[in-house]
């Protein structure tokens, strides 16, 4: 298996932490986030990187260098500009038939095997790996007749669950198709262009550990989950 990871981003939400350090290099415990996924991918059966860089692009580039002493092959893909969060790919040469693809900044427990191996027996297009989240609105919330003069229901500090991306997927080489050349691009515009021209997207849902570390309170998270994720 082959996978695309993406690591441009600036993460600016998880300042001040990336003011010197890209945030795929931010530290959980004693490794940074990007070692402790690709030796997780390794681990699954992943035995080729492509790495899409931008910020701070050459920092990492010099941590991990050809990938030898994690025990895997990394190759570097470098934007000139800025693409988003899918077009990077479209850069990358000889990608084979199916790949996976990740953000650089998320920890997961996921079985990348059994996702491909998902991905293909089903023939998909594109898997997209989805888990379902808990939002708490901490108001009470007015539900409002048609005409919005009345009151019609009142709910205290309800609960809602939503099924999102994990970011995660395994995409088929035809999609470079659709993914235009030196524009940004992300996986928002690509799934959007796909249901208006009714392509099968596909879900894989998982429920085990996932972590998407955007904020400063996912990060601290992080650390406290330290003994769980050296388990892995």
């Amino acid at each position: 298996m082959k996978a695309v990871i993406l690591a441009g981003g600036k993460g600016t939400r998880l300042k001040p932490y990336t003011t010197v350090i890209p945030k795929p290099l931010v530290p959980i415990g004693e490794k940074p986030i990007l070692e402790i996924l690709i030796r997780r991918l390794i681990k699954c059966g992943v035995n080729e990187l492509f790495i899409c860089l931008n910020h701070f692009g050459e920092i990492i580039q010099a941590y991990f260098g050809d990938g030898n002493k994690i025990g895997i092959k990394i190759n570097y893909s470098k934007e000139d500009k800025p693409l988003g969060t899918v077009a990077p790919i479209k850069l990358i040469p000889e990608l084979p038939e199916n790949f996976l693809v990740m953000n650089g900044d998320l920890l997961t427990n996921l079985d990348f095997r059994n996702l491909f191996e998902y991905h293909i027996n089903n023939q998909n297009l594109l898997t997209v790996s989805t888990y379902r989240v808990k939002t708490k609105i901490d108001f009470g919330v007015i539900e409002l007749d048609p005409t919005e003069k009345q009151i019609a229901g009142f709910k205290e500090k309800p609960e809602y669950f939503f099924d999102v991306s994990m970011g995660v997927y395994v995409m088929n080489r035809k999609l470079l198709n659709l993914i235009p050349s030196d524009t940004p691009f992300g996986f928002d515009n690509l799934m959007l262009t796909m249901l208006k021209d009714n392509k099968k997207i596909s879900a894989y849902q998982y429920s085990g550990y996932w972590l998407d570390i955007g904020r400063p309170e996912d990060y601290e998270k992080a650390n406290i989950d330290i003994p769980l994720i050296n388990s892995w």
